[in-house]
């Protein structure tokens, strides 16, 4: 991902690096992969081994061709000689943009393919590789530069149409805005301090998600007993009878492997989903499928109590990692002259301070508490009436009870159930309906380019995106849709391979989409949920948005500089779109037969669009706002724990649905701490107001009305997902819509109006 020399994360954690044998340090050059940087990474060469060499030789140089920088920038500003943009930002890209590179295949390396080699070489390499970065953002002769290039550029024209210019705007003042940010001010011991708490807190943020992995691989539930698998799906029962298969037959491998005889000592074991044994586990898909469909409340607790204590607990303990991140930042932010690292986080948002935030989440909980409180009380009355005795005499279902009753209920008020709706969303055809409604709403043509890029996994594709009008091939992605539980971290997320910058002549954007979903099993494709479903079109709104840029500006291009609180726009747009019947249909079809969805299966779809929206928003609210709290004067070595704040947040948030005793969420809440929603997991909510009110504009003119559904798409590309952050998103926004951002529709499409 694309490390920015300001001093503020990117979009997605930074990742590995080396240690290794002498006789592996004497690769040459010419053969490391990490230094071939002409086209896409080299992903069948690469090994962590490779990573010292290549960053021993690109950090050293980045170091020489900034002070060579400086000592120009000096020279001009001594002499008085004239500053010219050009000079300053696109010299410094093309300073950076090697080690970035290298440094970003690195991360992504370790967030998919993760093993301790890659843990070792990135922990060996990351204190260098950001004290490099950081002599960016610390450079008084840029600091200044950037300064004065900004006092004579002020009264250049600004007007829509001169993007060019806009960019270069927007690129100078987000710098010297995060140069501000990343210490430029500090001197003598408040800078060394500052500098030391940077590369602590790095460190951190990699064992915090290190931790999480690791938790979440040691934990596995084998059953055997046929009984605790009455109703659940075939799709459940056969992930976790593969999953069981293939523990069994990789233990017998390594055991052949240690072996002297080069002979199998048994032939592999094939497992009957009928059968079992079942081997769960808490990676996503089959987390979730254990606490919508395990019969067994006993069991269901086990796995949720398994799931919610992840990381808090012996070698992979979080809390104390919690404790010193918490306290870093707010020592961080003080040292620059901010009260608490919630201030310090909004200056660089669209909100502008805690009291904004804070009034649109109780503008929506004032909605959303009553009907999660309804929604609650309507999945219990259901569990009381036919659960049987045990839940007669419950007085409040437990949190391993809503998911599952949650689902039986749904299935009984809508008569329809997920295991239904799988066989029609396969993942090539929904693919290919994505791409569909790709080209139709923003004119790109995306095909498949299978083979003409080296992947890290047999499973990952890799695509290609044309300009439908020109035949242009402006952009390409991978996507690496499936859970591998062993060496991927969880969840969904895209992030940067190539980004678009003219300095440093790279004119292709190249994404990676990672998801988690459904793998195939046996023979059948991988048949997904709906909720996998609107995952990958949520992160296909991510690659969008990098992919359709026009900025040529690196630093403002696609999400480079987009404010963290609307970078989720594109993204939760694209949910929407599952809902319009023309997109649906454009994909749904049954995987054997080639049958459509049923009419009446979408009208249910529909009819379930909103069901316990209210408790999805209050959980989306109490998270948020539990994030601000933390990181909004909060003592972490006070008397009040974590979890405390916590148990405050519940209550007014999910007072119907509160943490148990001794949940530890917080411990695996990655977002915050090892990603970078620090004071900023509001956003979520704060651009779906933008993403709600922009569908809106497609509803006004009407979903059946195609030509005028083009219009307006063509019109969101030309916006949103053109300009990147070469313009605030609020002008975007306004220039798409007509008119700042309302409410409305983001409580209409939740049933909240």
């Amino acid at each position: 991902s694309k490390v920015l020399f300001w001093g503020l994360q990117s979009t997605t954690s930074t990742t590995a690096t080396d240690t290794t044998t002498t006789d592996k340090m004497k690769d040459t050059n010419n053969d490391n992969p990490f230094l071939e940087q002409d086209g896409l990474p080299s992903f069948s060469k690469l090994e962590p081994h490779y990573l010292s060499p290549a960053i021993n030789i690109l950090l050293p140089k980045m170091e020489r061709d900034l002070e060579e920088l400086e000592e120009k920038l000096l020279q001009q500003k001594s002499s008085s000689s004239s500053l010219h943009y050009d000079d300053v930002l696109p010299v410094v890209e093309t300073i950076q943009d090697s080690l970035s590179f290298a440094w970003g295949v690195a991360g992504h390396m370790k967030s998919v393919q993760n093993c301790d080699e890659i843990r070792s070489a990135y922990e060996e390499n990351q204190p260098k590789v950001v004290k490099g970065f950081t002599s960016f953002s610390q450079s008084k002769p840029l600091y200044d530069a950037l300064v004065s290039l900004q006092e004579t550029e002020k009264d250049e024209s600004t007007k829509e149409e001169d993007f060019h210019v806009q960019q270069r705007h927007r690129a100078l003042g987000n710098a010297i805005r995060s140069m501000k940010l990343g210490g430029v001010g500090l001197e003598g011991s408040d800078k060394e301090r500052f500098n030391e708490i940077k590369l602590r807190l790095a460190e951190l943020r990699s064992k915090f998600s290190n931790n999480i992995l690791d938790a979440t691989k040691a934990f596995a539930l084998t059953i055997e007993d046929a009984a605790s698998m009455d109703g659940v799906p075939q799709s459940s029962k056969g992930m976790w009878a593969q999953n069981y298969e293939r523990y069994v037959n990789e233990q017998q491998k390594e055991k052949d492997n240690d072996s002297s005889s080069s002979i199998p000592t048994t032939d592999p074991i094939v497992v009957d989903p009928d059968v079992g044994p079942w081997r769960i586990t808490l990676d996503g898909p089959s987390y979730i499928a254990a606490m919508q469909f395990l019969p067994d409340r006993t069991i269901r607790e086990q796995i949720y109590r398994a799931f919610n204590s992840r990381a808090s607990k012996d070698d992979t303990n979080n809390v104390p990692l919690i404790t010193e991140i918490l306290s870093l930042r707010s020592e961080q932010s003080k040292l620059l002259g901010f009260d608490t690292y919630c201030e310090r986080s909004l200056a660089a948002k669209m909100a502008g301070t805690f009291d904004d935030v804070a009034n649109l989440s109780n503008l929506i909980a004032s909605k959303a508490l009553p009907a999660a409180a309804q929604e609650l009380e309507a999945i219990s009355d259901y569990a009381r009436t036919n659960g049987g005795k045990i839940y007669e005499e419950l007085d409040k279902l437990k949190p391993w009870d809503v998911t599952f009753w949650s689902e039986r209920f749904k299935e009984e008020k809508f008569a329809i159930t997920k295991e239904q709706l799988r066989p029609y969303f396969a993942l090539p055809s929904v693919l290919d309906g994505l791409f569909s409604l790709a080209n139709r709403l923003f004119g790109i043509v995306i095909k498949s380019a299978d083979g003409e890029a080296e992947t890290w996994n047999d499973d990952v594709r890799f695509f290609n995106v044309f300009d439908e009008e020109s035949g242009k091939h402006i952009a390409s992605f991978f996507l690496d849709a499936y859970s591998r539980p062993a060496n991927k971290r969880g969840g969904a997320w895209m992030s940067t391979c190539i980004g678009k910058s003219e300095a440093c002549k790279r004119d292709i954007p190249v994404a990676y989409l990672n998801c988690n979903n459904s793998p195939p099993i046996g023979e059948a494709p991988s048949l997904m949920t709906f909720e996998e479903v609107r995952t990958l079109f949520h992160e296909f709104g991510h690659g969008l948005q990098h992919m359709l840029t026009k900025a040529e500006v690196g630093d403002v291009a696609g999400i480079s500089g987009v404010e963290w609180d609307a970078v989720e726009l594109p993204s939760q747009f694209m949910e929407n779109w599952l809902y319009d019947k023309n997109t649906i249909y454009g994909f749904a079809k049954h995987y054997e037969t080639g049958e459509a969805l049923p009419e009446e299966l979408y009208e249910k779809l529909l009819q379930q669009k909103t069901y316990n929206a209210g408790l999805y928003l209050t959980r989306q609210l109490y998270l948020g706002q539990l994030d601000m709290a933390l990181h909004n004067g909060y003592d972490p070595n006070g008397e009040e724990s974590i979890f405390d704040i916590q148990k405050k947040m519940a209550e007014k948030y999910i007072p119907h649905n509160p943490p148990i005793e001794g949940d530890r969420f917080l411990c695996s809440f990655s977002h915050i701490f090892a990603g970078g929603y620090a004071a900023g997991y509001y956003s979520y909510k704060w651009a779906e107001v933008m993403s709600a009110d922009a569908f809106g504009a497609f509803e006004d003119v009407g979903l059946e009305n195609d030509d005028e559904v083009k219009r307006v798409g063509r019109k969101f590309r030309d916006t949103v997902l053109s300009l990147g952050g070469g313009v605030h998103p609020t002008e975007v926004f306004t220039r798409f819509r007509g008119r700042e951002p309302t409410p409305d529709a983001l409580l209409r499409h939740n049933g909240m109006v």
